[in-house]
């Protein structure tokens, strides 16, 4: 929630450590608000140009924008669902991840050998640590040039990828935009053919700007022109014909320039010194970045800035889609209204400390609201160390981030799962363990974003916007409408205060009811677990977890079936090939609907394909059961393996084993 007392934001993408009142990577000139009868709406400026806004205690909002124009859209709700749907009609609803992009990921700044890489995969596997994903950050460039590999440290390098494949798993690796500039004619392919094809941003006498980053000079290409995109698709994919990555990390494209301006100064005119300067950090626009005036083929850099990251964004999607003739995976610091499209995002450099582990919280809700549902940030901290401790809260808490990676630099401590005691490794698999088991309902989340707007992780007045109480929520959020969770923040804490809106929610683990009449609750939370409760009413699929998706996508499923009061409950299932483009477009899919009503539970197929043959569901819980059941029938045969616990009020049918693309029944009842 925003401060309305004389506070200021401000907007233009800029590189930099996130700080409390600055600009930051990415751009959302877009805002919610909550009246008084729980009623919202929203406010969209679609404009790219640095500005300004000044909230004030009014309320009101003064808009302060330095170009462009004034290009405003106003959502009508009247829920707070409803604006976000309204907003994302406007600017694109989400692409739909590959189920792989789910599961856990592992980097570092510092992995600078594949053997260092490939040792990391091992002890992950020694430790029974999920593993779906292993990146690499910049250590496996040649001189930090993209589209090269070292050929001493990495002289394996494919290789190393297709072992990684062999075990199940994905690849994922840094491509920064900026390119080295400096070499020799003729030694560097994507500087001198960019440069024959003109994709580079120019100077004021028309020459590429020169900056400086990671390789040293270096140019910038320009993603407004249409050649870059075909330039950067050439690119790509020569660069995977040689190594067969699955995913690209699109990094430094607010764009981050450590020679604010260029290697040869900025002109002295109104672009670069513009009447009015909204707060930037440094005090000038191209503080970290390129030149205002920088010319690119649609505008001045003056102008289009901000759309740095999401062109980037964009033509990065496009490159994979049409090279591995799969779902492109792209994960982006810069962004802007629109991303969500074509990529995720990371939270960016933040720091190893409980402070930014709560932050992170109202971050991931954001972005979901933002249109950018596939976020989370970088789990125990990018910058300093960690603790054991802070890691496996924050793992905890990473597990429902929508998108999960650990990853931190190479000056700070490592923080892989494997270098803590037995007692923090087996927390964290733990949690990642949960995770696994949830990932056909975040996926079906993925799905319903991709096709209806909804957010994947969203704050608790989303569902609750009657109940006030709700609406400052920060420490707490949900997966869909079914999931509360409730992590812990602080150090050397066992037990948690959270706010349980006014439904009966149950236990993720064994059932157990909290009738909540609008109140905080003191959990009990030991350093093994993190609070997971579900919403009365809701039907979940989850299924039995592996270490890889590609292991536990042929694993049984359960549902976990959290009846109402009046014994009534919902849940669907979206399930396809997990990789495949365009499979709900084309109809290759399945989607299932679960209803119980009073003592009944069954499926309904809305539709089906082959992708759902030869799974079957093992087993279900059922939450919420008011009397011992005296016999329970599947599909009207009777069984005697079911169990129900009298505390908890849950019934347990263990040994299922029922084609999950069959419709089925499963019944209860009370008498003889």
């Amino acid at each position: 929630m925003l401060d309305i007392n004389w506070s200021e934001v401000t907007f233009w993408n800029r590189d930099g450590h996130p700080s409390a009142n600055n600009n930051l990577y990415g751009s959302h000139p877009f805002y919610l608000v909550m009246e008084d009868d729980g009623s919202a709406h929203g406010v969209f400026l679609m404009n790219s140009n640095a500005m300004d806004v000044a909230l004030q205690p009014a309320p009101a909002l003064t808009w302060r924008t330095i170009g462009g124009i004034l290009d405003f859209y106003v959502f009508l709700g009247p829920e707070p669902k409803s604006v976000i749907r309204q907003y994302h009609d406007v600017i694109g609803y989400p692409f739909m991840p590959p189920y792989w992009g789910l599961g856990f990921h592992l980097c570092r700044f510092g992995y600078f050998t594949t053997n260092i890489t490939r040792n990391v995969v091992k002890r992950m596997e020694e430790a029974k640590m999920p593993l779906d994903v292993q990146w690499n950050d910049l250590d496996y460039m040649d001189e930090r040039r993209i589209f090269t590999y070292n050929k001493e440290n990495f002289s394996d390098f494919p290789a190393m990828v297709d072992e990684f494949h062999k075990k199940g798993m994905r690849y994922v690796i840094i491509v920064d935009p900026a390119l080295s500039s400096d070499g020799p004619p003729g030694t560097y392919k994507p500087y001198d053919t960019g440069l024959k094809r003109g994709v580079f941003i120019l100077n004021e006498t028309d020459q590429p700007l020169v900056g400086r980053v990671w390789p040293g000079p270096s140019v910038f290409p320009d993603f407004t022109n249409p050649e870059t995109h075909r330039w950067w698709y050439d690119m790509v994919n020569s660069f995977h014909d040689e190594v067969p990555f699955d995913g690209m990390w699109i990094d430094m494209n607010e764009p981050s320039n450590f020679e604010s301006g260029s290697l040869d100064g900025c002109p002295k005119n109104e672009l670069e010194n513009p009447p009015y300067i909204p707060g930037v950090r440094g005090g000038s626009l191209k503080s970290y970045t390129v030149c205002a005036s920088g010319k690119q083929y649609l505008s001045r850099h003056y102008d289009v800035h901000c759309l740095y990251g999401l062109g980037h964004a964009i033509a990065s999607n496009r490159a994979l889609n049409k090279v591995r003739r799969k779902r492109p995976f792209v994960i982006s610091r810069s962004t802007f209204p629109s991303h969500g499209h074509y990529a995720g995002h990371w939270t960016g450099d933040i720091s190893s400390d409980w402070e930014n582990l709560y932050y992170t919280i109202p971050a991931v809700m954001l972005f979901n609201m933002f249109g950018i549902p596939l976020v989370g940030a970088d789990i125990c901290g990018f910058a300093g160390n960690t603790t054991e401790e802070l890691c496996v809260r924050w793992s905890q808490l990473g597990a429902f981030y929508p998108f999960m990676r650990n990853h931190n630099d190479f000056h700070s401590q490592s923080q892989e799962p494997y270098v803590f005691s037995q007692k923090a490794q087996a927390a964290i698999r733990k949690a990642l363990l949960l995770r696994y088991s949830l990932l056909p309902y975040l996926y079906t989340l993925f799905h319903k974003a991709h096709t209806a707007a909804e957010t994947v992780a969203r704050p608790l007045f989303f569902e609750f916007p009657s109940d006030p109480n709700t609406w400052t929520v920060d420490h707490q959020m949900m997966w869909g409408e079914a999931l509360l969770i409730t992590p812990v923040l602080q150090q050397g804490k066992t037990e948690v205060k959270g706010y349980f809106p006014p439904v009966t929610w149950y236990s993720l683990y064994d059932g157990s009811a909290v009738r909540s009449k609008g109140q905080y609750v003191v959990l009990p939370t030991p350093l093994d677990t993190i609070n997971v409760h579900v919403r009365e009413g809701c039907i979940l699929p989850l299924q039995l977890p592996n270490t890889t998706t590609t292991a536990s996508r042929i694993n049984p499923f359960k549902l976990i079936v959290a009846l109402s009061e009046s014994g009534a409950a919902r849940g669907e299932l979206f399930w396809d090939d997990g990789e495949g483009l365009l499979t709900f477009e084309r109809g290759d899919y399945t989607h299932i609907l679960f209803l119980a009503t009073s003592n009944i539970i069954a499926s309904t197929l809305i539709h089906v394909n082959s992708q759902i043959d030869g799974l079957t569901l093992g087993e279900v819980s059922v939450f919420g059961v008011a009397n011992p059941p005296q016999k329970v029938f599947v599909n009207g045969v009777s069984i005697s393996d079911f169990s129900f616990r009298l505390d908890t009020k849950v019934l347990s049918l263990p040994k299922l084993s029922l084609p999950i693309g069959m419709e089925f029944t499963i019944t209860w009842s009370w008498g003889n």
